[in-house]
């Protein structure tokens, strides 16, 4: 039987960041209260006892601006609608300033069993031109407090790419963190995305230029590796058996189902996603959606997706197009962006900077 993965889009935020282009509002009590009834109706609505969810994933926004309370509710209400397996891996994702010692027993306490804490850089004039709430003393702090709390799955998101950024001081971040009791770590590349604050010729103008960006991106790489932290996608980096489950299931075309205002889902034999509009996800007894792809998961969708992680794409898989796809492998393989071992392509972490244009290549 096919398991189902749960995402619950938390639209709140104590301030907007301005790299930041996700669908967020500012935190308010009433519409936390409204949105965690509306989150409740839509678990009503789509649960099946007999469908079993072996992953959960809060997402925002910053979802631990809800109380442990109202993440207790919606959690509870799963369990009641669906079977929640065992050992069904439940993520929140967390700003450093917002994880007291308390607040953090009480989210182990309800089942919170991973953490997704955004740290983004360990070294504080970063943080100040990024507009985080915290400096890296608050970051360390949160995250050994979440290990006393009994987490013993915790990630931390960094920031590569940044305005004046050096290898340096890069790896001063990447050294502390993994000095850390931690066990995964998402690496991203700064994206300024139209239409934020940071879209402006005085953020643009100390970005590091492409041979920087790759070289930062490689350094990060090696060093993860060296303590022991292996990439197993684009962006992620975990310890042996650390692997987010429930993003997984993103790449491996599994289905998940999502609920709030902006999620999307691949499920029951479809995308969609639900409008960016909280006040009428609160006021609708289902939320409302709009089909993205009537049949997806196609082969295209599917090698796409499945290149994006290390272990790469069986080309078992591809059929007829297997002919055309190794044809073009000769020129990436001698430039070291590929490797290919009897039937796996998979990108090395050269390939993976340029994986865009390299899956786009050998896919269409």
């Amino acid at each position: 039987m096919k398991k189902l993965g749960l995402y619950i889009h938390v639209p709140f935020c104590g301030k907007k960041c301005g790299y930041c282009d996700f669908y967020s509002l500012k935190y308010s009590k009433e519409n936390a209260d409204a949105y965690v009834q509306a989150v409740l109706r839509n678990l009503d609505h789509y649960g099946k006892p007999q469908t079993t969810v072996d992953t959960v994933y809060f997402g925002g926004g910053t979802p631990s601006l809800l109380s442990p309370e109202q993440l207790a509710f919606i959690i509870d209400r799963m369990q009641n609608r669906f079977s929640l397996e065992e050992n069904c891996e439940i993520t929140l994702e967390a700003n450093p300033s917002g994880l007291s010692p308390d607040r953090l027993k009480k989210l182990r306490y309800i089942g919170i069993n991973r953490l997704s804490i955004g740290v983004q850089s360990m070294t504080d004039s970063e943080l100040q031109f990024l507009g985080r709430s915290h400096n890296s003393a608050r970051a360390e702090k949160a995250v050994l407090d979440a290990a006393d709390a009994g987490f013993d799955n915790i990630s931390c998101d960094l920031m590569l790419a940044l305005p004046d950024q050096t290898g340096n001081s890069l790896e001063y971040s990447l050294n502390r963190l993994c000095s850390m009791p931690i066990s995964h770590i998402s690496a991203y590349l700064l994206k300024v995305e139209s239409g934020t604050p940071f879209d402006c010729a005085n953020v643009r103008s100390h970005l590091p230029d492409d041979e920087l960006t790759a070289e930062l991106y490689l350094h990060t790489v090696n060093i993860l590796e060296q303590h022991g932290f292996f990439q197993y996608e684009v962006s992620n980096f975990a310890k042996p058996s650390f692997e987010s489950r429930h993003n997984c299931r993103y790449w491996q075309c599994r289905d998940y189902l999502g609920i709030g205002p902006s999620a999307h889902s691949c499920y029951g034999g479809k995308r969609f996603a639900v409008k960016n509009e909280l006040e009428e996800f609160i006021s609708s007894d289902i939320q409302p959606v709009y089909v993205t792809d009537e049949s997806p998961c196609g082969f295209e969708e599917y090698a796409m997706l499945r290149l994006r992680l290390r272990e790469g794409l069986d080309l078992r898989s591809a059929g007829e197009k297997r002919i055309m796809i190794e044809k073009k492998l000769p020129p990436l393989l001698k430039a070291g962006y590929i490797n290919f071992n009897n039937d796996i392509i998979s990108l090395t972490p050269k390939g993976f900077l340029l994986s865009n244009s390299v899956i786009e290549y050998l896919i269409f």
